[in-house]
């Protein structure tokens, strides 16, 4: 367009609808996962892979489907993804069986991974660049406002609905952004947009896909087989995929631009932040939930200063950025989030609500201050003809973070949480009582309704009181890990990410090649 699109903050409120749905149909899961359970019997098994089953097509096959949508249409692939995310969803509310619901999960993944680089690409594409960071704040925004309202959406159906309920209210959702799109939003695709790189996206999809098998398998169900052998393919997918495309003379991803400080910064930032935000509220939610007895309806209302605070958050980086530069702003986020993180190493079995809420607003200040800069600054580094590969590349950071902190934060506590229940229960329980209550903190609350009826209210008090400790300490525990990783990549981010004067060379000097790129 030879002038800026008209409708472009129209344009961006589909876009942001789009990606509400795709974000909370992981955080609404959390809330939903015990009724689930109880009606479809799931093995703690089945329930991981009720929710990764979404996450392994979702994070494989982003920058393939992104390099499509470049090329042939981007809104076509926004309205496709939509299609397929909606008709996954409408297949998991019917479904009676735990490998219907994981194959209707893994098809809602596959939508979102069409849905969510589409998003960016048409943000990028329908905003000039001096919009463009205003732009990308409020889908960041978008983003941490879903993050908290799946739980309150889940738990106000889960009030008067059963689970199938929480899986239906996305395709009302998806069916209006789909007439938006057509509505209000602009066709867009590359100018200049050559053969497509199937054999790298190919291998993308190969190495990506098992990382994160890996990434869910391996902490959560032991180091077999299954797990060392993703690992392996993961491993190999990854040289041979750096390899084709250093030698393919239109790659998928060119990746070069990983040795610009810059970028390689922007994206482990955003790989950090999520792995610690996801991880987080993983424990979180489980926590007021089994530990201070708040229905899912309480639990999703008591997310919500996260929300507010991550809009908060988004408009100081707005004002702050432009003024102080990225560096400081993404910086001053990441150790945000690491004082966030470290207030929770406080909680104990006395804890009440009021101890989470500091920790909540000052998490959701760090992911509006250092999100929206990275995404800008990674979308920035991509020409017109790559938006979608751009859009992938961040997403595809942000899932894997997802991923890593839910494995080894999930992990780390999952190990606390049986250790400290072994220490407080000794030899008071049958070993295999004691070995289902350390499966996690439901199981030792069903264990201990079993022990009340054989031993009476007493023992099962008693039990309850150790479980609620376990699992306290385990949080603390798993948050003063999440803070060291968080710390420690903090200093790594800092020290890559460039400051204000290097950034205005660089662009300058891309400014100057953009001819050459198109």
């Amino acid at each position: 367009m030879e002038q800026p699109y008209a409708r472009r903050w129209w344009a961006l409120g589909v876009l942001c609808l789009s990606l509400l749905i795709i974000v909370m149909a992981n955080t609404a899961l959390t809330v939903a996962a015990p009724d689930m359970t109880k009606d479809l019997g799931l093995s703690s098994s089945d329930l991981q892979w009720v929710i990764d089953g979404y996450t392994v097509p979702y994070a494989a096959l982003m920058l393939l489907l992104g390099a499509i949508g470049d090329k042939y249409s981007r809104r076509g692939a926004l309205v496709l993804g939509l299609v397929v995310f909606g008709g996954g969803a409408v297949a998991g509310s019917l479904v009676g069986s735990a490998a219907g619901v994981i194959t209707a999960r893994a098809v809602m993944g596959v939508g979102a991974a069409m849905i969510m680089p589409a998003t960016l690409s048409l943000l990028a594409a329908s905003f000039p660049r001096a919009e463009r960071a205003k732009a990308i704040v409020l889908w960041t925004a978008t983003a941490g406002l879903a993050i908290a309202a799946g739980p309150l959406v889940a738990g106000a159906l889960l009030e008067h609905h059963g689970w199938a309920s929480t899986f239906l209210i996305n395709v009302p959702i998806a069916a209006l952004a789909i007439v938006g799109a057509f509505v209000l939003v602009p066709p867009s695709k590359a100018h200049h947009h050559g053969r497509i790189d199937y054999g790298g996206g190919l291998l993308s999809v190969v190495w990506i896909g098992a990382l994160v098998y890996m990434i869910i398998q391996g902490p959560h169900f032991g180091w077999d087989a299954k797990a060392l052998g993703a690992a392996v393919v993961a491993g190999v997918g990854l040289i041979a995929f750096v390899v084709w495309e250093l030698r393919c003379a239109r790659p998928v991803l060119d990746v070069r631009r990983y040795l610009d400080r810059g970028f390689a910064g922007s994206n482990l930032a955003v790989a950090l932040f999520f792995l610690a935000v996801f991880g987080a509220f993983y424990y979180l939610t489980q926590h007021l939930q089994f530990v201070l007895g708040y229905t899912p309806l309480e639990t999703g209302v008591r997310m919500l200063p996260l929300a507010g605070a991550v809009f908060v958050g988004s408009a100081l980086t707005g004002l702050l950025t432009p003024r102080l530069g990225m560096k400081v702003t993404v910086t001053a986020g990441m150790v945000a989030g690491t004082a966030a993180l470290a207030l929770l190493t406080q909680v104990d079995a006395s804890s009440t609500y009021s101890a989470f809420v500091a920790p909540l607003v000052v998490l959701g200040l760090a992911i509006g201050l250092a999100l929206s800069p990275c995404t800008d600054a990674i979308m920035g580094a991509f020409p017109e003809s790559e938006l979608g590969v751009g859009g992938a590349v961040n997403d595809t950071s942000l899932e894997l973070g997802g991923s890593l902190g839910i494995a080894i934060l999930g992990s780390v506590l999952a190990g606390s949480y049986s250790s400290h229940l072994a220490d407080a229960v000794g030899t008071k329980l049958p070993t295999d009582a004691l070995s289902a209550a350390q499966d996690s903190v439901g199981a030792g609350l069903v264990v201990a309704q079993k022990v009340g009826v054989q031993a009476g209210p007493e023992q099962a008090q008693a039990l309850v009181s150790a479980v609620h400790s376990a699992f306290s300490d385990a949080v603390a525990h798993t948050s003063l890990v999440g803070a060291v990783v968080l710390g420690a990549g903090t200093v790594l981010v800092a020290v890559l990410l460039p400051g204000r004067r290097r950034r205005a060379e660089a662009a300058e000097a891309e400014h100057a090649q953009e001819p050459s790129l198109v």
